[in-house]
């Protein structure tokens, strides 16, 4: 499995995009910088979406990557929890801001409403895809993917501290989850439902307690601006955990 890290941040600049990676060039996680970084010839490659949650940041390419696959003909497969198709219909792709992709043409929508449910195991573009449930300020998913060699990711898109029930059903080789702000905002972060590297530990030694190991780490979602600092503590919590901790950076790319 092959993943690029496409967006590495909450927030955009000239060297910062939000959050979205893509595996083995088809399968794509979020869309917060899709199609600025991808060729009209790569785009058509794709062959699904998987939508975390309905926020800007993960869901901003997604009325461009419809308006291409309309001019194109074609169509791609969108898979999210229900609670986020309804917010994008009625907020983005509204026939009003843009137009409605889940239903234009009628014949052969653009982008083709498969909804997910926590929990329940499926296969997406020849992998197999389970949901899981993450705490955040909106409904969200994180996403187990697992390849046919038997290898797995876990993504959590946004999320913030949780029972330690939510790790019982993950067994990832690579764990992707968020640190969004530096230790000294845990407040702003357990009421937006994010991590500070501190909340971080918290939730790696819950897993540990009930895995029993840790995956490879890798933190993404973080703010640009509290980086420097966001950094440092997390080299804190690696030695304290004895574990490599990695922050994810626009263009890295992954193997498992």
């Amino acid at each position: 499995m092959e993943i690029v890290i496409y967006g590495a941040h909450n927030i955009e600049s000239e060297k910062t995009r939000t959050t979205c990676m893509i595996i083995d060039g088809s399968l794509v996680i979020d869309a917060g910088c899709l199609t600025s970084n991808l060729s009209f010839i790569d785009q058509m490659k794709l062959k699904a979406i998987l939508l975390t949650h309905a926020h800007y940041d993960h869901v901003r390419d997604l009325p461009a990557i419809g308006m291409n696959y309309n001019i194109h003909g074609k169509s791609l497969n969108v898979y999210a929890i229900s609670s986020v198709f309804d917010m994008l219909r009625s907020n983005l792709l509204n026939n009003g801001l843009y137009p409605d992709f889940f239903n234009q043409p009628v014949s052969h929508p653009s982008l083709q409403t498969n909804i997910v449910k926590p929990g329940e195991k499926i296969s997406v573009a020849g992998y197999e895809v389970l949901p899981v449930t993450m705490p955040h300020s909106v409904p969200t998913t994180g996403f187990q993917i697992t390849g046919k060699d038997g290898l797995s990711m876990l993504y959590t898109g946004d999320t913030g501290i949780d029972t330690p029930e939510r790790w019982s059903n993950v067994h990832p080789n690579l764990l992707i989850i968020e640190v969004t702000a530096r230790n000294d905002r845990r407040e702003f972060a357990i009421e937006s439902g994010h991590l500070t590297p501190e909340l971080l530990q918290q939730e790696l030694e819950k897993f540990m307690s009930l895995q029993g190991y840790l995956p490879r780490i890798i933190t993404v979602h973080m703010n640009p601006l509290e980086e420097p600092v966001i950094r440092k503590e997390l080299d804190s919590v690696s030695s304290h955990l004895g574990i490599a901790i990695e922050t994810a950076y626009e263009g890295m790319h992954l193997s498992i």
